[in-house]
């Protein structure tokens, strides 16, 4: 795997690459880092002598400075790290592009981006092309154009097997699904697919009597140690026996007292957001007419009626003759009452005197009525008595994505920006959320998106000490507040985390950066399409995979419960969509028509249903288990037949 880059993502991925999937990865950087901080290099991986002992030595001895061999046998596989101003051809063919099987391209600048995947494609057409980028549109473009290039350059193949499909991600998009779980549910160890944020749930021991919790499926038996007082979630001392990951039912059953983690949907079961529309879709009156104009409005009405009244009365005229002359003179149509009676000509005169009184009545309602129909694409303000809502503090480039898919989610959401030219601000008048505009740092502000009855607060302004400064001001008037701080600095997020963790130990914090949250993704792309994610447990790690059964011994004209295979892989969801109509990205987010609901993926599956080759199935599995299912690997032994 090859990692280009410019910026903390960069480092994090290769990271990710390297510790969760296993993977030999290349690091190009520019030069000089002083942009964005020095980071600690990647620690190597230590893997002990096993089957793949001999691949591993293979590949390493075609690799320049592939790894050494460490007095215990152990193979050593650093990341190897380069540096180059700029991802050029040369830079490129030194990293071993022609030879990776897939490069990211995650720097800030998308132009370098596109010019770096335009010489890769070049340069190895069956390479899985991962590029960062922010605009959509531009990124669907991209996709298509390198994906047919690929296929000029390589004739003959099947589109089907060139797994080297180029995918483009925004750290934003990958980031926004996290940080709204965050907001939710209070965890950020998410995965998406179709649609669907699941996230895995640490559940106690149940007590004797009591019902296990319910969950999508089990996928772990969790170690003694799993709330560690001292911090460190997982921490596995010597003589305690670590998690197990994806048991049998006989291992569960076995492991009374033992903590679980299942898999979970996240969903808000909180109050829905206040609908605020205008006339003629449901408003109310109230915002096109104000109160005193209602009021002013009232009273020419009853003084007209009396008038008409008193008409009729003393002139002994049909009433509703009456009520038509009564008009005529407000409107100063009738003639004038010369030679009347001089009941008939007071009359006139205080009706034309409730005339002048009406004429500046009905241009303020008019102007009124014109303002609330602008209304409609202005900031809305939050509205009396809500409660129960999220907070969120910026509308940048993650602020916005962040809100997106708050709405997707029906959660009420205020908005605070100090900036009314941002890019989150025409989403938000669009979806009729909220916006607080003013500092968050100054007073009254976070008091005007009602914070203090707020059920979350999301702080993703671009600089750390004003989130900061807004997480503990909000703490201060909400202590059960939860808060989630979008922080650059991994050390200083993990102290802010502990220290207001310590303050506040019944209150929900945490502490996050973008690439940090991003990186799962992108290594997700770069293992191929099918790996929608990864959620780690204690010191270990579950992958998630959408996988054909076609091809797969260990699963085609099984059942469901023939396939699973404890501690390897098991199947969790069935993708009931014809292959024609099928997505072929279930971990991307769902387009924008519309359909909040996620289609196309069965969990609750029969354990006796017989795969076929054309099923498409959702795994939760090992790291083992899932490189043996891709090929990457030799086969292990079964647990069952031992």
């Amino acid at each position: 795997m090859v990692v280009c880059g410019d910026d903390a993502l960069a480092r994090r991925l290769a990271a990710e690459l390297h510790d969760v999937y296993g993977e030999r990865v290349t690091l190009l950087v520019p030069p000089s880092r002083a942009a964005w901080g020095e980071q600690p290099a990647v620690a190597p991986t230590r893997i002990r002598p096993s089957a793949l002992l001999g691949r591993m030595s293979a590949a390493l001895a075609r690799t320049e400075g592939g790894g050494e061999v460490g007095p215990s046998g152990e193979i050593l596989l650093p990341v190897r790290e380069m540096e180059a101003a700029e991802p050029s051809e040369e830079a490129l063919r030194e990293a071993g592009v022609q030879r990776a099987a897939a490069l990211a391209l995650v720097y800030d600048d998308d132009e370098t981006n596109i010019r770096a995947a335009l010489i890769a494609r070049r340069l190895n057409p069956r390479l899985r092309l991962v590029i960062r980028l922010y605009n959509r549109k531009l990124g669907q473009h991209l996709e298509e154009l390198l994906d047919q290039a690929a296929m000029v350059a390589t004739p003959g193949l099947d589109p089907a097997a060139l797994d080297a499909s180029t995918t483009v991600l925004s750290d934003a998009d990958t980031a926004a699904p996290a940080l709204a779980a965050t907001a939710v549910a209070g965890t950020s160890k998410v995965v998406q697919a179709d649609g669907l944020l699941l996230r895995a749930v640490e559940h106690s021991p149940p007590g004797r009597g009591e019902v296990p919790a319910p969950g999508l499926a089990t996928l772990a038996l969790l170690s003694s140690t799993t709330h560690d007082p001292a911090g460190a979630e997982g921490s596995e001392r010597s003589g305690v026996e670590g998690p197990l990951l994806l048991p049998d039912d006989a291992a569960v059953e076995a492991a009374a007292g033992r903590g679980t983690v299942a898999l979970e949907a996240v969903s808000y079961a909180g109050p829905p957001a206040p609908l605020r529309r205008l006339a003629g879709r449901g408003a109310p009156l109230g915002e096109i007419f104000s109160r005193r104009l209602r009021w002013a409005l009232a009273g020419v009405a009853a003084a007209v009626v009396a008038l008409a009244v008193v008409a009729w009365l003393t002139t002994g005229d049909d009433p509703l003759h009456a009520s038509y002359v009564t008009l005529l003179d407000l409107f100063a149509i009738s003639d004038p009452a010369v030679g009347e009676p001089v009941a008939r000509q007071v009359l006139q005169l205080l009706t034309g005197l409730v005339g002048l009184a009406l004429l500046p009545v009905l241009v303020a309602a008019s102007l009124e009525a014109l303002g609330a129909f602008r209304g409609a694409h202005a900031l809305l303000r939050p509205p009396r008595g809500l409660s129960g809502h999220v907070v969120l503090l910026g509308l940048g480039k993650i602020g916005t994505r962040v809100l997106a898919r708050l709405r997707e989610l029906d959660i009420p959401v205020v908005c605070v920006e100090e900036d009314p030219e941002a890019r989150g601000v025409p989403l938000a008048r669009r979806l009729r959320v909220p916006v607080v505009l003013g500092d968050v740092t100054q007073e009254g502000v976070l008091e005007a998106a009602k914070v203090h009855r707020a059920h979350a607060l999301l702080a993703l302004t671009s600089a750390d000490t004003t989130n900061l400064e807004a997480a503990l001001y909000a703490r201060s008037v909400n202590p059960d507040l939860r808060v989630a701080l979008r922080l650059y600095d991994d050390d200083f997020a993990t102290a802010v985390y502990r220290t207001l963790r310590a303050a506040h130990p019944e209150a929900l914090t945490r502490s996050r950066s973008v690439s940090t949250l991003a990186a799962p993704a992108f290594a997700g792309a770069m293992m191929g399409r099918q790996i929608l994610g990864a959620i780690p447990v204690e010191r270990k790690v579950l992958l998630f995979a959408a996988l054909v059964v076609a091809g797969h011994p260990q699963f085609e004209g099984r059942t469901v419960a023939e396939a699973f295979r404890p501690g390897a892989w098991r199947v969790i969801a069935l993708d009931t969509a014809e292959p024609a109509e099928r997505r072929p990205d279930l971990a991307a987010a769902r387009p924008d028509d519309g359909d909040r609901t996620a289609g196309g993926l069965l969990w609750d599956l029969h354990p006796g249903y017989v795969l076929r080759a054309q099923d498409r199935v959702v795994l939760a599995a090992t790291r083992r288990g899932l490189a043996e299912l891709l090929g990457r690997r030799p086969p292990g032994p079964d647990p069952r037949m031992s």
